[in-house]
């Protein structure tokens, strides 16, 4: 069996500069970081055995990205799409479902003072925006989105009407709390 000679790579100065700044990049991927420097290395002419030992990788992964970077240049160092299962929800799913979050509960006949997961997930199926979901499938849409609905943080609720008038003996009232206190 003939043994394959490893693929050789010439690099142009600009290519080589390109690299040679990638490769002690402090922000790149680390994964991007070892593809580089195994094309860097085959530049230099070592072989494949010493470039899996300098770079601590195994054989087959310089083979590997020595060969594509000689296939597809600069390209071939990305990482390729990956298969996987199809989003069963649509963005309009998602962006309905983001919608019914930012809602308060009340409007939409809900008794409820803030929306909790499984709550979504139950309106969302009533209101025909999804045929079936779950509690925490809503929770990975609006975490996306940064919305968390059910975490509520407060400092108080002020029940009392008379409240702004007694707080403003002690000092002046935060714009937002003496409008909530006078609208309860």
């Amino acid at each position: 069996m003939p043994v394959t000679r490893a693929r050789q790579i010439a690099l142009t100065a600009s290519e080589r500069r390109r690299l040679k700044k990638l490769a002690y990049s402090r922000t790149a991927g680390f994964a991007l970081v070892v593809r580089v420097r195994i094309v860097l290395d085959a530049a230099y002419g070592y072989s494949n055995n010493k470039i899996a030992l300098r770079q601590q990788v195994h054989l087959d992964t310089v083979r590997t990205w020595r060969g594509r970077y000689a296939d597809h240049g600069f390209d071939g160092l990305k990482d390729r799409p990956r298969s996987g299962r199809p989003p069963r929800f649509s963005p309009l799913q998602r962006a309905e479902i983001t919608a019914l979050a930012c809602q308060l509960p009340a409007q939409t006949g809900v008794p409820l003072s803030r929306w909790s997961s499984s709550e979504l997930a139950t309106e969302a199926v009533k209101s025909g925006i999804a045929k079936a979901i779950s509690a925490s499938t809503v929770r990975r849409i609006l975490s996306g989105a940064a919305l968390k609905p059910w975490q509520h943080r407060s400092w108080i609720f002020v029940r009392d009407p008379g409240f702004p008038i007694k707080a403003a003996r002690v000092g002046p009232l935060p714009a937002d709390l003496g409008r909530a206190a006078v609208g309860r």
